[in-house]
């Protein structure tokens, strides 16, 4: 999630983004200098959840058994490559780091960012940590989670219209680079049938608006804003590619994938999705939806509208929730309405910190709130957000 503030009206917005600068470094991660050049691991046989595929407002596996993606998002591979290099992950991406993952009580996903300019190695990405080396490190950690029965989801974070390095979030797409990104991810796992796609991280285009236009750019694309890294005036415009030509570069490349669509405002509104739905000739698109305390659909009377629209009618996963005051008390509540409702969740994120401290004001930045576990090797649950989430999950 990447913290941005913009005015909307005269209601001011924060939406969620990247991490870095909330984490310390784990005292048990020696850094990995080889991530972008190691030997593929070996999953093993192909027991893991494979043959992913929706079937009405769900999403089966092979055997037909319905598959509630539940589980962590592991930040740091959207921005890494860009802002930390050398490196591709924040802390390591290593066997037991998975295993670490694996201990949580029914974690059955991980959803892992993306960088644009990092894999297909343009615009000034750090060559050690771009192009075929990133794709390698992604790669790897893929069949790592595999080994481990979970269910890699890769999203697109942070894009760089023309030139411009993915240093940040901007609105939406790009039409300059997105649909190559797209049919390149798409080729590299053509044959993995137990891979999500979700094509961008969280859209706000129309000025961060829950508007017909913003709806209208949020499938067919349009002229948006341009914003440079650190800075939340607009510095340009670029063109931006809507929904739908992704779905079209992803099929066009004979992916059968799901791909999860997280709407506007940050992916919290949905309020036009189903109306706006891209045509996709294999029938295989879900919701994508994001949750924290401070969105503007944050209450039980907004997720009975829209969002639970969208539940009856197509999979919903909320693939980012949290909060930022250490505690429990909105996380619980909404799990809680997303499990009667077939829908999964994610947490933000799996990425070990000091202790956990809360925001100042909720939703301004500030304080150490998101790292969910103190160490990548013993994945112990950081403060009472994560412990409410580990206990919800213990309960399943």
């Amino acid at each position: 999630m990447t913290r941005l503030w913009l005015f909307t009206g005269s209601f001011l917005t924060l939406a969620a983004g990247a991490l870095a600068a909330g984490c310390a470094k784990d005292p048990d991660y020696d850094k990995i200098d080889n991530e972008g050049t190691a030997p593929t691991p070996d999953p093993g046989p192909k027991d893991w959840p494979h043959g992913l595929h929706v079937v009405g407002n769900h999403i089966e596996d092979a055997a037909g058994s319905t598959m509630v993606l539940r589980g962590v998002n592991r930040s740091g591979s959207e921005y890494r490559c860009v802002q930390s290099g050398p490196t591709f992950f924040d802390g390591p991406s290593t066997e037991a780091s998975v295993v670490a993952i694996k201990s949580w009580p029914n974690v059955n996903t991980v959803r892992i960012p993306l960088n644009e300019s990092c894999w297909l190695g343009i615009n000034g990405a750090p060559e050690a940590v771009s192009g075929a080396y990133y794709k390698t490190a992604i790669y790897n950690y893929v069949q790592w989670l595999h080994k481990y029965d979970l269910i890699p989801i890769l999203e697109l974070h942070w894009v760089g219209p023309g030139d411009q390095i993915a240093n940040r979030q901007q609105p939406m797409l790009d039409t300059d680079h997105a649909a190559a990104f797209w049919a390149d991810v798409a080729t590299t796992f053509i044959d993995d049938d137990g891979v999500v796609l979700e094509p961008y991280n969280e859209p706000f285009p129309d000025g961060n608006k829950d508007s017909d236009a913003a709806w209208a750019c949020w499938r067919d694309g349009c002229t948006d804003s341009l914003y440079a890294a650190g800075n939340n005036t607009p510095v340009g415009t670029y063109a931006t590619a809507g929904m739908q030509s992704i779905v079209d570069a992803i099929r066009a490349t004979g992916s059968t994938h799901i791909i999860l669509l997280g709407g506007v405002q940050y992916s919290n509104a949905l309020t036009q999705w189903l109306a706006h739905k891209p045509n996709d000739p294999l029938g295989q698109l879900g919701a994508a939806w994001h949750l924290y305390e401070f969105n503007a659909c944050r209450a039980p009377v907004c997720w009975d509208a829209a969002p639970a629209a969208v539940a009856a009618a197509v999979p919903l996963v909320a693939t980012e929730i949290g909060e930022d005051d250490c505690m429990g008390v909105f996380i619980s509540p909404l799990m809680q309405w997303l499990d009667g409702h077939g829908a999964g969740y994610l947490a933000w994120s799996w990425n070990a910190g000091t202790a956990c401290v809360p925001a100042p004001m909720p939703g301004r930045g500030g304080g150490r709130p998101w790292a969910i576990v103190t160490s990548y090797a013993t994945g112990t649950p950081n403060g009472g957000y994560a412990q409410a989430f580990y206990d919800h999950l213990a309960g399943r």
